[in-house]
């Protein structure tokens, strides 16, 4: 009995490490996992071929995506040792505008399932633990949406017997079990970020981006609940909101800036607008009342910085960091630079604080890391994947 029950907590606290989906289990970037340390040892590397997408890792296995030879894979590793466990490719465009293309969403788990969204459209359940397919479609031929100019790149959420996907104007939503569509939207531009559940007011929403605005939608039937019109250069909304109270953060770069609005009455009010933050893609977290968040656009003077959530006021601002993604656990910050470097630094607003600065990729790297039960997993553009233990 003893020692089912210390088995059963572990297995417990294994659950709750895990990364299952978009910006962890809180869609927020930020994990309950402690720490053991900050110094990091690689571990084993794979190569899942061109693209963006960060990991999701649940029940042992991490998952990913790349483009190679004409196909977009899904990838499904063994988490401790980087063994394929399976894979499922599909025929699809590289779609190299102005940067190396690939793959961008991050696949989602969630009852033993695996959901993947395409650029182009191409919508996957399959058994997380095989790969089997369990429903298949092409959701933009089905609804007709216009595709993005870099396509779609939000993560499918799961909301109920729901999945809720950054397709067409105000989203659209399917059945989970079965793929079947439940509404849709307008078909004009999505954004680029992760439909994001919030709850306020008691009321739930998700709120999504399009390129021209953020807004709130009834997930079981997607009403409009509030709209803010948010015009970015190139319609490129792709950073994820943070909701704190009614309050919610949004920032995008090209030199927009961003703003924090009151969604407590039914038309959204700004609380304060700046250009303090620019987060082209890439998103901030948000640690006991700061943000700390990549300020700039890739290939231009940016900087790693932190500002205050309540006024928008920066405390300071670290360029050496540069163009950067990061997540945070353990009132820690897990940053990966674009050149490659990971730093772990403490979550500070007095200042940059620096743990372990330690180089683990080369090439491009804009995708954000991942902790999860003690590994940490990143990767580059051309496809190069990287676990690091933590110790």
């Amino acid at each position: 009995m003893k020692t089912t029950l210390l088995l059963l907590t572990f297995a417990t606290i294994a659950q709750a490490a895990d990364w299952p989906n978009w910006r962890g289990p809180n869609h927020d970037g930020i994990s309950s996992e402690k720490l053991e340390g900050t110094n990091v040892k690689k571990l084993w590397y794979a190569n899942p071929g061109i693209g963006f997408s960060s990991f999701t890792v649940a029940d042992g296995r991490v998952y990913t995506t790349g483009h190679a030879d004409g196909k977009d894979t899904v990838f499904c590793l063994d988490a401790a040792t980087g063994k394929q466990i399976w894979k499922h490719d599909y025929a699809a465009d590289l779609g190299d505008k102005y940067y190396e293309g690939g793959t961008s969403a991050t696949p989602t788990i969630e009852g033993g399932k695996a959901y993947h969204l395409s650029r182009w459209g191409d919508l996957f359940c399959f058994d997380a633990a095989t790969g089997k397919v369990v429903w298949q479609k092409n959701i933009q031929k089905e609804t007709g949406a216009d595709i993005p100019d870099w396509g779609f790149a939000g993560s499918p959420l799961v909301s109920g017997k729901l999945l809720i996907l950054n397709v067409g104007k105000a989203g659209t939503a399917v059945e989970k079990a079965t793929g079947k569509l439940v509404w849709k939207s307008d078909t004009a531009n999505a954004g680029y970020c992760t439909p994001y559940p919030i709850t306020v007011n008691g009321k739930a929403q998700v709120v999504l981006s399009s390129g021209r605005a953020y807004k709130g939608v009834d997930p079981t039937n997607g009403t409009m609940l509030w709209e803010h019109t948010w015009s970015t250069s190139y319609g490129v909304n792709a950073a994820d909101p943070i909701l704190s109270g009614t309050k919610l953060f949004i920032s995008s770069g090209y030199n927009k800036g961003c703003a924090l609005l009151d969604l407590a009455s039914a038309t959204p009010t700004e609380v304060w607008r700046s250009r303090v933050m620019k987060n082209q893609f890439n998103s901030s977290v948000l640690i006991d009342g700061h943000l700390y968040g990549s300020d700039g656009d890739e290939g231009k003077t940016a900087s790693l910085k932190c500002i205050d959530f309540a006024t928008g006021t920066e405390m300071w601002s670290e360029a050496d960091a540069g163009f950067c993604s990061l997540m945070a656990a353990d009132g820690k910050l897990i940053v990966l630079t674009a050149k490659g470097e990971l730093i772990i630094a403490k979550a500070n607003p007095a200042k940059f604080e620096p743990i372990s600065r330690t180089p683990v990729l080369t090439g491009r790297c804009w995708s954000a890391p991942v902790l999860a039960n003690g590994h940490i997993y990143a990767r580059n553009a051309a496809g190069q994947m990287v676990c690091l233990s933590v110790k």
